[in-house]
């Protein structure tokens, strides 16, 4: 129970009980961000459902508002953070390393997330006009399997809290995760499954241009592969 409460406390800004955990319990808590992702995606449904009764853009941003606020906007902060390390090092790890650790945002970021936020919205509103929100329940789920595969398929950049999380990354949960969520979309929405495709794609342009993971590259990955599921969910439904 303390590695879920951990998980969710990783992911989101919901309010938690505090837990006395030790190394092994944060350790677990990577085997549980699908089912963060879970209440993510409830709450994300949820607001576009009451959105939607006005009209498919005022769901989609009543949706987009909640996506942001439940998560803090922390994967939106990697994404802009993983922009500016590859637009600005040129292949200079020295470099990378200097801009991934800078707090300010540089305008490689901020192009990052207005792109982002506005692919989103439009994609959001396509698939509300499309048919009914519940769909991004699983959305949420099914990008938050990426952080498992990432951790066991590419090296840490830096010592940190993702490096003791990532430990408890295994091959086991990540393909548990993707039987039953798998399962569920290929029952409910297949054409989901084809956005599947971003999380293996993201571990290759990481190592190819980052040359690892690290907490903004899995909030940048999670960003990424949502928008992925989102657009095969309108684009191939």
């Amino acid at each position: 129970m303390k590695s879920v409460i951990l998980a969710v406390a990783f992911l989101t800004r919901l309010p938690l009980p505090q837990v006395n955990a030790d190394p092994a319990d944060y350790a677990r808590a990577i085997r549980w961000f699908p089912l963060a992702g879970l209440a993510v995606g409830l709450a994300i449904a949820a607001a576009a459902w009451l959105g939607q009764r006005h009209d498919p853009w005022g769901g989609a941003l009543c949706a987009l508002l909640v996506w942001a606020a439940i998560t803090g906007a922390l994967h939106l902060d990697g994404l802009g953070d993983i922009a500016d390390a590859a637009g600005a090092a040129h292949g200079n790890r020295a470099r990378l390393s200097a801009v991934l650790a800078d707090p300010h945002i540089g305008s490689f970021g901020v192009v990052a997330i207005v792109l982002q936020l506005a692919t989103k919205l439009v994609l959001l509103a396509l698939a509300i006009e499309q048919g009914p929100a519940w769909p991004l329940i699983l959305i949420a789920a099914l990008a938050r399997i990426g952080p498992l595969v990432w951790s066991l398929v590419l090296p840490p950049l830096h010592e940190g809290m993702g490096t003791s999380v990532r430990a408890g990354a295994n091959w086991q949960a990540a393909a548990l995760w993707l039987l039953v969520l798998g399962a569920a979309g290929l029952y409910a929405a297949p054409p989901l499954l084809a956005g599947l495709l971003a999380i293996p794609a993201w571990a290759l342009w990481l190592r190819r241009r980052i040359g690892g993971i690290s907490g903004d590259g899995h909030g940048a990955g999670i960003e990424l592969s949502e928008s992925a599921l989102l657009a095969a969910w309108v684009f191939l439904g």
